[in-house]
């Protein structure tokens, strides 16, 4: 069954790197090297939606394991650029732009983890964990 998998991350890493391309098109400002304004909100982006695959994954227990690794490993994982994200801020420095080169890593950063949280959260208010199993050590 390992190839089911293997053809899930290959078909949802194909759909995740076209996604992200059309968005680098269409996002005003991709294109000028100021601020690398696509790759922080498709990274943006994919923390949130990772954060809440994981939480819908833990609470839906008869999904398929080769759709959660298609659409975790292949889909986010193609969708999101660390690499592009590295380069750029290797390109913002390179051109005197050390201020932004910053901002950027900050905003990143922090933006990521608070989308990472958002997505935890608006998770666990969609598919609140079942109250049988759940060990509640409150109680």
């Amino acid at each position: 069954m390992k190839s089911v998998a293997y053809i899930a991350v290959g078909i949802a890493g194909v759909l995740g790197a076209l996604l992200r391309y059309e968005l680098g098109r269409w996002i005003p400002g991709s294109s000028d090297a100021f601020f690398p304004l696509a790759t922080w909100i498709v990274n943006l982006s994919g923390c949130l939606v990772l954060s809440f695959l994981t939480v819908w994954f833990a609470q839906a227990k008869k999904i398929p394991p080769a759709v959660k690794t298609g659409l975790t490993t292949g889909w986010i994982g193609s969708y999101t650029t660390f690499s592009t994200f590295a380069v750029e801020n290797v390109e913002l420095l390179r051109n005197g732009h050390a201020a932004i080169a910053l901002a950027y890593i900050l905003c990143s950063l922090f933006g990521g983890l608070l989308m990472a949280g958002l997505g935890d959260w608006l998770g666990h208010r969609i598919f609140p964990a079942s109250k049988e199993g759940s060990a509640d050590v409150r109680s």
